[in-house]
């Protein structure tokens, strides 16, 4: 029996087409599955042994990947509360998308209840992404087929970048000297099992969306920035925290001069400056680290 290459172990999503597209790009995937028992041991058992009972079963899928065009659609399907259809199975044919119909081989419906999407200075961006499943998993059939993704382009981290505005306006400053930029979206979910519900599969349902900017950039002395761009530097931000004041931001697309030029707004909207700190290591560039909270529901788009 060949052992199985981890190249050939896939994670698919239901498109609206009813087919399964692969996760595009991913570098890893890892699918847990969680038996909770409970100690059903009473007087009555002689000796010390323990007897456990299944009491509720429950599963999740965590898939690692670089950051293709959908990040926005990733976002308003958790915005949406969207339950997602996931595939995994066996693959291979030219990149590994056909699915091979394993023994192992399971669906089920599940939240996207956390989500990270970084954009690193001249790396890959990458997205990490965690499902949650509610209620039970099932077999694959041959109608089940994984096909490839439908656009696999992906890009640099300096190709995105963090727009703020502290005055209400559309953000405008980009800032300035950044080295790593990261949104991080996380969903509550509460288990809605009942007595009602068949077998021991736990049902989820999400309750609240909470998301967090972090932004790391050079501190330095005396920054210029261009005229025809403005930027935010570590002493606008220091002016932020000390007034408390919420600000505009936008993740987007960028280009021209030092990439500062924004085009296509990814993902926007409001937030308290709740972190900022300085590292200043001996011989070394000294660096800010940012975290942004969200204040309120995100605008995926302008």
């Amino acid at each position: 029996m060949a052992t199985l290459k981890g190249q050939n172990f896939r994670v698919g999503i239901e498109s609206t087409g009813g087919d399964y597209y692969v996760v595009a790009m991913a570098t890893s995937c890892t699918i847990n599955l969680q038996t909770n028992t409970e100690d059903s041991a009473t007087k009555d058992d002689a000796g010390m042994a323990s007897k456990p009972v299944i009491n509720t079963k429950s599963w999740s899928v965590q898939v690692e990947s670089l950051n293709v065009a959908d990040v926005a659609a990733l976002l308003t399907a958790i915005k949406n509360n969207t339950k997602f259809s996931l595939i995994w199975d066996e693959t291979a044919t030219t990149d590994n998308f056909t699915s091979q119909f394993a023994s192992f081989a399971r669906k089920g419906y599940a939240y996207l209840n956390d989500a990270t999407f970084t954009f690193d200075d001249r790396t890959n961006s990458v997205k990490q992404l965690q499902f949650t499943g509610v209620g039970a998993l099932s077999a694959i059939t041959s109608s089940d087929i994984m096909n490839g993704p439908a656009n696999d382009a992906y890009t640099k981290g300096q190709f995105v970048r963090l727009f703020l505005s502290s005055n209400n306006t559309v953000p405008s400053d980009v800032v300035a000297a950044a080295k790593q930029l990261s949104l991080h979206v996380s969903v509550s979910l509460e288990d809605a099992t009942t007595k009602d519900t068949d077998g021991t599969w736990t049902i989820q349902e999400p309750t609240e969306i909470s998301y967090d900017i972090t932004s790391n950039a050079l501190v330095r002395s005396g920054d210029t920035i261009t005229s025809a761009v403005g930027g935010k530097s570590l002493a606008d931000l220091e002016t932020i925290y000390d007034n408390a004041t919420m600000v505009k931001w936008q993740i987007a697309n960028t280009s021209g001069a030092n990439n500062r030029t924004k085009n296509a707004v990814i993902v926007s909207g409001t937030a308290i400056l709740s972190s900022l700190s300085i590292n200043a290591a001996v011989k070394q560039n000294a660096t800010y680290t940012a975290t942004l909270t969200g204040y309120g529901a995100y605008t995926v788009g302008a």
